[in-house]
């Protein structure tokens, strides 16, 4: 039976359970559930979280720029974050892999496919690939919008079955239930465009996206024919619950 391709983006807040650090317990409960799911699906992760790693390490002195100190971080951090990674995954017999991409690697056809062969590779020896952008080269995601377009891209170019993006929200919420202090997930959405008037711009507090990069993360998911979940990544068993509809959380259609 071929299993269905799961692409599961994890931003910095669900990773560090919105805490100044990087939760063990959140990345095993991540890495069970994918043991407990992997007769049926195979799971390829966008993971940021690199900056907030090493910022549980080191405070860098300096003079410069506040994006070159970012990118220091994400250059200390993102060993950190794989160890953490590796170790709590071998616990539970999975195996894991290291990607770092870059948004230019998307524009260049022979890239692309570099991009996509490597990752295919990886997956059919049972291996979990782990994307991050390599933030010591680029800046993008440092400015963009925690890694949101960048699940979004791979999610397209590798065809995936659905796109989960994992976040502190159970879903989005309509902006009258949030005037009202009584949140209410907007549960399904075909039209993207709906949703534009719902979303406020704050950012999350360690992530840099917040909502609206989501939407438009789902938007090239939507585009490529991919549905879109926007989850609650800070409970337990998020994947899980969600699969097996026992929590809210928003679903996008895709187009087709």
């Amino acid at each position: 039976m071929k299993k269905k391709r799961i692409l599961l983006k994890i931003g910095s807040n669900t990773l560090t359970k919105e805490t100044n650090h990087i939760s063990r317990g959140k990345i095993e409960d991540i890495g069970r559930q994918i043991a407990d799911l992997q007769d049926e699906y195979e799971f390829i992760i966008v993971s940021s979280g690199a900056i907030a790693a090493a910022k549980q390490f080191v405070k860098l002195e300096h003079n410069g720029e506040e994006i070159n100190v970012k990118q220091a971080l994400a250059s200390i951090g993102q060993p950190h974050l794989m160890r953490i990674f590796q170790e709590n995954f071998r616990e539970l017999g999975l195996f894991s892999s290291q990607c770092l991409l870059s948004y230019s690697d998307f524009e260049k056809p022979k890239t692309q496919s570099n991009i996509k062969n490597t990752i295919n590779v990886l997956v059919a020896n049972n291996y979990i690939p782990i994307i991050n952008e390599n933030d010591t080269v680029a800046t993008d995601e440092i400015k963009f919008g925690d890694n949101d377009k960048l699940a979004a891209l791979t999610a397209a170019l590798l065809n995936v079955d659905l796109l989960i993006i994992a976040t502190n929200t159970d879903g989005i919420y309509t902006k009258k239930s949030l005037l009202n202090n009584f949140p209410e997930t907007i549960k399904k959405v075909r039209k993207i465009s709906n949703l534009v008037a719902e979303v406020n711009n704050e950012k999350s507090s360690h992530g840099t996206g917040g909502m609206q990069s989501k939407i438009d993360a789902a938007t090239i998911a939507q585009k490529a024919g991919i549905e879109t979940w926007i989850v609650n990544g800070i409970k337990d068993n998020f994947i899980l619950d969600a699969i097996m509809n026992k929590s809210d959380f928003t679903k996008i259609n895709p187009e087709n």
